[in-house]
């Protein structure tokens, strides 16, 4: 009888202990909560000081001291003091940042089979605490789940919900009064902004000029099926707020042709010829620092435009063996996310009909022309701000996020600048940069904790860490962001992780599934 009531015992708490861990939703808010002695990376572009402790109080900041001397033991006396029922976290050689702001975050997706906790979490674990959505979901869906972020209760986080432009409309948008009509409706669903694809020019007018009326923000991708006639430079004119990619940049950059230089046998609906076309574009376009170069260019940073480049997402057009391969996927991609990726006529993005090196090579040198002109932007004052797109073209969410900052550095940003991207300037994009971005007092409490120097190797900063060879020659992971504080509520970002990777284990399990590379049978 007492090994029958001790086994049930057992089995109730470790059903308790699951639960609990199923519902992890952080520890906080705190009435004050006090960070000890960390490095602080600003995000506005000054350099790290340390030791420092930061005070937090009802999610609001409200002290940054100085408490010290690198490498000199510190006096409790010169400390801000904690408050009965504060909470303390000891950072002690850890580095501190602003909350990431990723403004091109798609939650998820039927095609993908990925729902909103899977990528909540990727994106969490990786100190992303604010993100755009930039359509494929409604209004109504994102209001949903951006309250519910509002109130922590669930693991996500903050959301700015752009609709796609005409979505909900069964036979579209084909007059100026229609589309106006379409963006009051918008706004009045509780819409942050809209992202737009391209339409008729007097349509793409009329739909910025009230969407700019009623203060929301705007993104574009300018897709070849309306370029020709509405580029970036028609866009920004109109109201636009921020371009996402770099499709409408080169035309806008034509000095010798008006249309780009398609092959006769070309169809859009084949993403081959999509994918593999685009990466001839910048070629065709004016050379950096030509009259025109300079002229468009000065005209958008007039303007205040905000370039969203997403450099990571098309980095498999440039080395598809890397980004198929990339260490992560056999942990933390799902069987549905790995089975859209590969090559298809059907999924989005899935362009792998016959990809090789003459591809690649033009990707390459796409590359060198499109980061030159990013880099240059933001040296003239222009601002750039940090992307992901993930979801597609094997870039994984959070991990996704990380290589892009990698990417702004291989474009010339230095690391400092590439921080600023990723944070103040995201929250300068959103209208939100005396809340968040940076950190200053009277902003919220969203950072980012590591206890490796991401200035020295943003590498530090990805799920799966850095590898390093210690002193005693053993190998080792080094970093993976340690703790994400979003609204002051603390989230242990290895947790958050480690429950990704059960939800891909028992994804595979229940399918029977293991993780090939197409056109291999096991």
């Amino acid at each position: 009888m007492i090994k029958t009531k001790l086994c049930l015992f057992i089995a109730c708490f470790f059903t308790l202990l699951l639960q609990a861990q199923e519902n992890y939703l952080g520890e906080g808010p705190f009435d004050q909560l006090i960070i000890r002695g960390v490095t602080l990376i600003n995000g506005d572009g000054s350099p790290p000081i340390s030791p420092v402790d930061i005070v937090v109080e009802n999610n609001k900041i409200v002290k940054i001291q100085v408490v010290g001397y690198p490498d000199v033991e510190i006096k409790d006396s010169d400390r801000p003091k904690l408050i009965q029922g504060g909470k303390e976290l000891d950072a002690s050689g850890m580095y501190l940042l602003p909350g990431f702001v990723d403004m091109h975050g798609h939650i998820g997706g039927d095609a993908q089979g990925a729902d909103p906790e899977y990528v909540f979490k990727l994106w969490m674990a990786h100190g992303i605490t604010t993100i755009r959505q930039p359509s494929g979901r409604s209004a109504e869906e994102v209001l949903e789940l951006k309250n519910k972020s509002k109130t922590n209760e669930i693991v996500a986080p903050r959301i700015f919900g752009y609709t796609g432009f005409g979505s909900g409309v069964k036979n579209g948008i084909k007059t100026p009064e229609e589309a106006r009509e379409w963006v009051r409706e918008n706004a009045k669903k509780g819409a942050d902004g809209i992202k737009f694809f391209g339409a008729e020019p007097e349509i793409m007018s009329a739909a910025l000029d009230e969407n700019k009326k009623l203060g929301l923000g705007s993104a574009c991708h300018h897709a070849q099926l309306s370029v020709a006639r509405w580029n970036v430079l028609h866009s920004a004119r109109a109201g636009l707020t921020s371009m996402e990619h770099w499709y409408g940049l080169p035309e806008a950059l034509f000095e010798d042709r008006t249309i780009q230089n398609y092959p006769l046998d070309y169809n859009y609906q084949n993403e081959q010829d999509r994918f593999e076309e685009a990466g001839k574009l910048w070629a065709q376009a004016a050379k950096p620092h030509s009259e025109h170069w300079n002229k468009v260019m000065n005209e958008l940073l007039d303007l205040d435009f905000t370039i969203d480049p997403t450099f990571n997402i098309y980095e498999a057009s440039r080395d598809l063996h890397r980004a198929r391969r990339a260490e992560w996927h056999e942990d933390y991609t799902l069987p549905s996310l790995w089975e859209f990726y590969e090559p298809s006529k059907i999924s989005h993005g899935s362009y792998w009909h016959n990809w090789g090196t003459e591809q690649e090579v033009a990707w390459k040198k796409n590359y060198q022309l499109w980061m030159t002109f990013i880099n240059e932007y933001k040296n003239r004052g222009g601002r750039v701000t940090t992307g992901s797109d993930s979801g597609f073209i094997y870039q994984l969410y959070g991990f996704a996020y990380i290589r892009e900052l990698e990417l702004l550095r291989e474009a010339g940003f230095h690391p400092l600048e590439v921080i600023r991207a990723a944070t103040l300037n995201g929250a300068e994009a959103l209208n939100w940069d005396d809340k968040i971005g940076s950190i200053q007092v009277g902003k919220m409490a969203d950072f980012v904790i590591v206890d490796e120097n991401p200035l020295k190797n943003l590498k530090v900063l990805y799920g799966t860490g850095a590898v390093q060879l210690t002193k005693e020659n053993k190998v080792i992971r080094a970093g993976g962001v340690k703790y994400t504080i979003k609204d002051g509520v603390i989230y242990d970002a290895k947790r958050l992780l480690l429950d990704v990777k059960n939800m891909v284990d028992d994804e595979k399990k229940k399918l029977n599934w293991k993780l090939s590379q197409p056109g291999v049978t096991n």
